[in-house]
Protein backbone atom coordinates (compact mmCIF):
# COMPACT_ATOMS: atom_id res chain seq x y z
CA UNK A 1 0.00 0.00 0.00
CA UNK A 2 1.51 3.30 -1.10
CA UNK A 3 1.57 6.50 0.93
CA UNK A 4 -0.96 8.15 -1.42
CA UNK A 5 -2.63 4.97 -2.65
CA UNK A 6 -5.51 5.59 -5.07
CA UNK A 7 -5.38 9.36 -4.60
CA UNK A 8 -5.72 11.49 -7.74
CA UNK A 9 -2.96 14.03 -8.24
CA UNK A 10 -2.52 16.87 -10.71
CA UNK A 11 1.06 18.13 -11.08
CA UNK A 12 1.80 21.19 -13.19
CA UNK A 13 5.18 21.67 -14.81
CA UNK A 14 5.52 17.89 -14.67
CA UNK A 15 7.53 17.18 -17.82
CA UNK A 16 10.91 17.94 -16.25
CA UNK A 17 12.81 18.92 -13.12
CA UNK A 18 11.00 19.17 -9.80
CA UNK A 19 7.58 18.50 -11.31
CA UNK A 20 8.83 15.34 -12.99
CA UNK A 21 10.29 14.10 -9.72
CA UNK A 22 7.10 14.84 -7.80
CA UNK A 23 4.85 13.20 -10.38
CA UNK A 24 7.05 10.11 -10.55
CA UNK A 25 7.29 9.68 -6.79
CA UNK A 26 3.56 10.23 -6.31
CA UNK A 27 2.84 7.56 -8.93
CA UNK A 28 5.25 5.16 -7.26
CA UNK A 29 3.41 5.73 -3.98
CA UNK A 30 0.11 4.68 -5.55
CA UNK A 31 -1.41 7.91 -6.86
CA UNK A 32 -3.15 8.29 -10.20
CA UNK A 33 -1.18 11.18 -11.65
CA UNK A 34 -1.99 13.74 -14.32
CA UNK A 35 1.14 15.40 -15.66
CA UNK A 36 0.28 18.89 -16.89
CA UNK A 37 2.80 20.85 -18.91
CA UNK A 38 3.16 23.32 -21.77
CA UNK A 39 5.58 20.74 -23.17
CA UNK A 40 2.81 18.24 -23.79
CA UNK A 41 5.02 15.86 -25.77
CA UNK A 42 7.46 15.68 -22.87
CA UNK A 43 4.61 15.07 -20.44
CA UNK A 44 3.22 12.30 -22.66
CA UNK A 45 6.64 10.61 -22.78
CA UNK A 46 6.88 10.63 -18.99
CA UNK A 47 3.33 9.30 -18.61
CA UNK A 48 4.06 6.50 -21.08
CA UNK A 49 7.23 5.57 -19.20
CA UNK A 50 5.34 5.43 -15.92
CA UNK A 51 2.67 3.21 -17.48
CA UNK A 52 5.37 0.80 -18.63
CA UNK A 53 6.29 0.44 -14.95
CA UNK A 54 2.69 -0.50 -14.17
CA UNK A 55 1.84 2.91 -12.70
CA UNK A 56 -1.20 5.05 -13.46
CA UNK A 57 -0.43 8.30 -15.28
CA UNK A 58 -1.63 10.45 -18.14
CA UNK A 59 -0.73 13.85 -19.58
CA UNK A 60 -2.56 17.07 -20.36
CA UNK A 61 -1.52 20.36 -21.91
CA UNK A 62 -1.53 23.45 -19.70
CA UNK A 63 -0.59 27.05 -20.32
CA UNK A 64 -0.20 28.56 -16.87
CA UNK A 65 -0.71 32.05 -18.31
CA UNK A 66 -4.26 31.23 -19.42
CA UNK A 67 -7.14 30.83 -16.97
CA UNK A 68 -9.17 28.54 -19.22
CA UNK A 69 -6.20 26.25 -19.79
CA UNK A 70 -5.70 25.80 -16.06
CA UNK A 71 -9.41 25.12 -15.57
CA UNK A 72 -9.34 22.61 -18.43
CA UNK A 73 -6.44 20.73 -16.82
CA UNK A 74 -8.35 20.44 -13.55
CA UNK A 75 -11.52 19.30 -15.33
CA UNK A 76 -9.55 16.80 -17.40
CA UNK A 77 -8.15 15.29 -14.20
CA UNK A 78 -11.60 14.88 -12.66
CA UNK A 79 -13.12 13.58 -15.89
CA UNK A 80 -10.31 11.03 -16.26
CA UNK A 81 -10.06 9.70 -12.71
CA UNK A 82 -13.30 10.81 -11.06
CA UNK A 83 -11.86 13.06 -8.37
CA UNK A 84 -9.02 15.39 -7.40
CA UNK A 85 -7.25 14.85 -4.08
CA UNK A 86 -3.81 16.39 -4.61
CA UNK A 87 -2.82 19.52 -6.52
CA UNK A 88 0.81 20.50 -6.92
CA UNK A 89 1.04 24.05 -8.32
CA UNK A 90 4.60 23.88 -9.58
CA UNK A 91 4.80 26.00 -12.75
CA UNK A 92 6.94 29.11 -12.45
CA UNK A 93 9.93 31.10 -13.59
CA UNK A 94 11.11 34.45 -14.87
CA UNK A 95 13.31 36.00 -17.55
CA UNK A 96 16.44 37.20 -15.74
CA UNK A 97 17.38 39.44 -18.66
CA UNK A 98 14.19 41.45 -18.09
CA UNK A 99 13.37 40.88 -14.39
CA UNK A 100 15.93 43.37 -13.08
CA UNK A 101 16.00 46.02 -10.34
CA UNK A 102 12.89 48.18 -9.91
CA UNK A 103 14.21 51.05 -12.03
CA UNK A 104 15.31 48.96 -15.00
CA UNK A 105 12.99 45.98 -15.03
CA UNK A 106 10.61 45.38 -17.92
CA UNK A 107 7.09 46.03 -16.58
CA UNK A 108 5.57 43.55 -19.01
CA UNK A 109 7.89 40.92 -17.52
CA UNK A 110 6.71 41.96 -14.05
CA UNK A 111 3.11 41.25 -15.09
CA UNK A 112 4.04 37.95 -16.78
CA UNK A 113 6.01 36.81 -13.74
CA UNK A 114 3.12 37.61 -11.40
CA UNK A 115 0.76 35.70 -13.66
CA UNK A 116 2.84 32.55 -14.06
CA UNK A 117 4.20 32.36 -10.50
CA UNK A 118 1.32 33.68 -8.40
CA UNK A 119 -1.91 33.97 -10.36
CA UNK A 120 -1.53 30.42 -11.67
CA UNK A 121 -1.41 29.18 -8.07
CA UNK A 122 -4.56 31.13 -7.27
CA UNK A 123 -6.36 29.79 -10.35
CA UNK A 124 -5.27 26.19 -9.94
CA UNK A 125 -6.45 26.25 -6.34
CA UNK A 126 -9.65 28.12 -7.24
CA UNK A 127 -10.68 25.40 -9.69
CA UNK A 128 -9.46 22.50 -7.54
CA UNK A 129 -11.12 23.44 -4.25
CA UNK A 130 -14.74 22.61 -5.25
CA UNK A 131 -13.67 19.14 -6.38
CA UNK A 132 -11.72 18.59 -3.17
CA UNK A 133 -14.75 19.66 -1.17
CA UNK A 134 -16.80 17.01 -3.00
CA UNK A 135 -14.09 14.44 -2.27
CA UNK A 136 -14.12 15.23 1.45
CA UNK A 137 -10.78 17.02 1.49
CA UNK A 138 -7.43 17.24 -0.22
CA UNK A 139 -3.93 18.63 -0.23
CA UNK A 140 -2.75 21.65 -2.22
CA UNK A 141 1.01 22.12 -2.50
CA UNK A 142 2.61 25.22 -3.97
CA UNK A 143 6.15 25.90 -5.15
CA UNK A 144 7.51 29.06 -3.56
CA UNK A 145 11.27 29.80 -3.47
CA UNK A 146 14.00 30.83 -1.12
CA UNK A 147 13.81 34.02 -3.20
CA UNK A 148 10.53 34.74 -1.45
CA UNK A 149 12.36 35.19 1.88
CA UNK A 150 15.22 37.54 0.98
CA UNK A 151 15.83 40.27 -1.57
CA UNK A 152 18.28 40.24 -4.46
CA UNK A 153 20.05 42.62 -6.83
CA UNK A 154 17.75 41.49 -9.67
CA UNK A 155 14.72 39.15 -10.09
CA UNK A 156 12.49 41.67 -8.30
CA UNK A 157 9.32 40.25 -9.80
CA UNK A 158 10.31 36.65 -9.15
CA UNK A 159 11.06 37.16 -5.46
CA UNK A 160 7.98 39.28 -4.91
CA UNK A 161 5.73 36.74 -6.63
CA UNK A 162 7.18 33.88 -4.60
CA UNK A 163 6.67 35.82 -1.37
CA UNK A 164 3.08 36.14 -2.54
CA UNK A 165 2.87 32.36 -2.92
CA UNK A 166 3.97 31.96 0.71
CA UNK A 167 1.18 34.24 1.93
CA UNK A 168 -1.45 32.95 -0.52
CA UNK A 169 -0.74 29.48 0.86
CA UNK A 170 -1.78 30.72 4.31
CA UNK A 171 -4.98 32.24 2.95
CA UNK A 172 -6.00 29.03 1.19
CA UNK A 173 -5.21 27.01 4.32
CA UNK A 174 -7.27 29.36 6.48
CA UNK A 175 -10.26 29.62 4.18
CA UNK A 176 -10.69 25.92 3.42
CA UNK A 177 -9.22 24.12 6.41
CA UNK A 178 -12.66 23.29 7.81
CA UNK A 179 -13.35 21.48 4.55
CA UNK A 180 -10.42 19.20 5.35
CA UNK A 181 -8.36 20.87 2.62
CA UNK A 182 -4.76 21.49 3.58
CA UNK A 183 -2.44 23.89 1.75
CA UNK A 184 1.32 24.05 2.19
CA UNK A 185 4.23 25.34 0.16
CA UNK A 186 7.82 24.36 -0.51
CA UNK A 187 10.56 26.95 -0.94
CA UNK A 188 13.47 25.30 -2.75
CA UNK A 189 17.00 26.59 -2.83
CA UNK A 190 19.23 25.88 -5.80
CA UNK A 191 18.06 22.55 -7.18
CA UNK A 192 20.35 20.94 -9.74
CA UNK A 193 17.75 20.12 -12.34
CA UNK A 194 18.94 19.69 -15.94
CA UNK A 195 17.73 23.24 -16.65
CA UNK A 196 19.81 24.66 -13.80
CA UNK A 197 22.91 22.70 -14.77
CA UNK A 198 22.60 23.68 -18.42
CA UNK A 199 21.88 27.37 -17.82
CA UNK A 200 23.90 28.34 -14.76
CA UNK A 201 27.67 28.88 -14.99
CA UNK A 202 29.65 26.51 -12.81
CA UNK A 203 31.00 29.48 -10.87
CA UNK A 204 27.48 30.58 -9.92
CA UNK A 205 26.65 27.08 -8.69
CA UNK A 206 29.84 27.19 -6.60
CA UNK A 207 28.69 30.44 -5.00
CA UNK A 208 25.43 28.85 -3.87
CA UNK A 209 27.34 25.88 -2.46
CA UNK A 210 29.66 28.20 -0.57
CA UNK A 211 26.81 29.86 1.29
CA UNK A 212 24.82 26.71 2.03
CA UNK A 213 25.16 25.23 5.51
CA UNK A 214 25.49 21.86 3.77
CA UNK A 215 28.39 21.17 1.37
CA UNK A 216 26.17 20.56 -1.66
CA UNK A 217 23.11 21.81 -3.54
CA UNK A 218 19.75 20.12 -3.85
CA UNK A 219 18.44 17.59 -6.35
CA UNK A 220 14.92 17.31 -7.77
CA UNK A 221 14.05 14.33 -5.57
CA UNK A 222 14.80 16.39 -2.45
CA UNK A 223 11.71 18.40 -3.35
CA UNK A 224 9.76 15.48 -4.82
CA UNK A 225 9.96 13.53 -1.55
CA UNK A 226 8.69 16.60 0.33
CA UNK A 227 5.74 16.80 -2.06
CA UNK A 228 4.83 13.18 -1.30
CA UNK A 229 5.02 13.93 2.42
CA UNK A 230 2.74 16.96 2.10
CA UNK A 231 0.33 15.03 -0.12
CA UNK A 232 0.09 12.11 2.29
CA UNK A 233 -1.63 11.68 5.64
CA UNK A 234 1.80 11.82 7.26
CA UNK A 235 1.37 15.61 7.24
CA UNK A 236 -2.36 15.62 8.11
CA UNK A 237 -1.94 18.13 10.98
CA UNK A 238 0.20 20.51 8.92
CA UNK A 239 -1.28 23.38 6.93
CA UNK A 240 -0.42 26.95 5.97
CA UNK A 241 3.29 26.21 6.26
CA UNK A 242 6.20 26.74 3.88
CA UNK A 243 9.00 24.20 4.06
CA UNK A 244 12.31 25.90 3.25
CA UNK A 245 14.41 23.21 1.57
CA UNK A 246 17.54 25.14 0.67
CA UNK A 247 20.46 23.48 2.42
CA UNK A 248 20.50 26.00 5.26
CA UNK A 249 21.31 28.83 2.83
CA UNK A 250 19.54 31.46 4.94
CA UNK A 251 20.06 29.88 8.34
CA UNK A 252 23.28 31.57 9.48
CA UNK A 253 24.90 34.99 9.53
CA UNK A 254 25.51 35.69 5.81
CA UNK A 255 29.18 36.47 6.45
CA UNK A 256 29.99 33.06 7.95
CA UNK A 257 31.40 31.50 4.77
CA UNK A 258 33.80 34.41 4.26
CA UNK A 259 34.71 34.53 7.95
CA UNK A 260 35.53 30.82 7.91
CA UNK A 261 37.82 31.38 4.93
CA UNK A 262 39.49 34.30 6.73
CA UNK A 263 39.99 32.34 9.95
CA UNK A 264 41.38 29.33 8.06
CA UNK A 265 43.82 31.51 6.16
CA UNK A 266 45.03 33.26 9.31
CA UNK A 267 45.46 30.28 11.62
Amino acid sequence: MGRVQDKVALVTGAASGIGLSAATLLAKEGAKVVLADYNIEGAKEVAAALKLEGLEATAVFVNALEEQSIKDAVEFTVDTYGALNILYNNVGGTNVRKDLDIVNMDLDEWDRTMDINLKSVLLGSRFAVPHMQKAGGGSIINTASMGGFASDAIRTGYGTSKAGVVHLTKYIATQYGKDNIRCNAIAPGLILTPAAINNLPAKMIEIFTKYNALPYNGEADDIGHAVVFLASDESKFMTGQTMQIEGGHYMANPTIADLNEFLTANN
